[in-house]
């Protein structure tokens, strides 16, 4: 059990904990702005390209504009455009929080993509396909670590999936390779084909960098197993299952939680079991599915 002493610093120390976390989550979402707008105005432009998502469908629109029409339309006009039914819904059913910072990387990445001249680095189509998707990749990996999207379709999927249980992501597919088509059919076969790879390896490294959806499994061994279990639960918001045994060794009877937490959380856990008792072992395994209540962080 914690002291009254404690908690009273606990407390304390939240406030600028969050303030902290803040200046943080802004920090992150300002770089993978600026990044996102560079990989624009190099890489994709160069490429002629046609990224996934809302991005990709206003480039669309603005290329298509200038090309049949000879009418230049700024980026940020056709990006908010289509975002702000998406954001709203956004701010209804996700989170208010959440919407907003997501709402500061639209709004900072298609101003500075508006600001940012032409700047092409090669002409080696597949060299821009595959850099300019990692670049992508990271930028909005950078996003989704400060707790928001870059916008658009991602709003509609968090939203499906959270309040109806859809996986909506299968649908975006669709979307983006409905959009690719209709690229095809305007500006050449070659570029749609071209953008399939770009938007391949920028989602291998969301797969990779997203940890929002990776679990692992603990097997702490231990003879403070209750004490160990107050803090995981306060920590994580999950519960353990307990089970007693004896250890084969010296034959002393042990004692051993069984609990799945989110992975961006093992290394702090540990760090708390390993305070408690440093002489726990502690056993983390890979978890590559789960079927069952699991406490998943709400968007704020």
């Amino acid at each position: 059990m914690k002291n009254s002493n404690t908690n009273r610093l606990d407390l304390e120390d939240l406030i600028p904990l969050t303030i902290r976390e803040h200046i943080f989550r802004l920090l992150l979402i300002t770089v993978a702005s600026v990044i996102m707008a560079i990989n624009i105005k190099s890489f994709v432009d160069a490429g002629s390209l046609f990224p996934g998502g809302f991005n990709g469908l206003t480039l669309l629109l603005q290329r298509t504009m200038q090309s049949y029409f000879h009418l230049y339309l700024p980026f940020s006009v056709i990006n908010f455009l289509l975002n702000l039914i998406p954001a709203v819904i956004s701010y209804r059913f996700i989170g208010k929080r959440f919407t907003i910072y997501s709402c500061l990387m639209i709004v900072l990445t298609s101003i500075l993509t508006d600001l940012i001249p032409s700047m092409p680095i090669t002409d080696d189509i597949l060299l821009i396909c595959i850099f300019g998707g990692i670049i992508n990749g990271v930028s909005i990996g950078l996003c989704l670590f400060a707790r928001a999207t870059s916008g658009g379709t991602d709003f509609i999927a968090v939203a499906l999936s959270e309040k109806l249980n859809i996986d909506a992501w299968n649908y975006i597919l669709i979307g983006n390779a409905a959009m690719l088509v209709i690229a095809g059919l305007l500006f050449g076969w070659d570029k749609a084909l071209y953008s399939i790879i770009f938007q391949f390896a920028s989602t291998q490294v969301v797969k990779m960098l997203d940890v929002r959806y990776k679990r692992s499994t603990l097997f702490i061994i231990s003879d403070k197993s209750e004490q160990i279990y107050e803090d995981l639960k306060e920590l994580t918001h999950h519960s353990a299952t307990l089970f007693h045994g004896t250890g084969l060794y010296n034959g002393n009877p042990r004692t051993m939680l069984y609990t799945v937490i989110a992975s961006n959380q093992v290394k702090k856990m540990i760090k708390i079991i390993k305070k408690i008792d440093p002489h726990a072992f502690i056993n983390v395994i890979k978890t590559q599915r789960i079927n069952g209540n699991f406490y998943q962080r709400p968007n704020d």
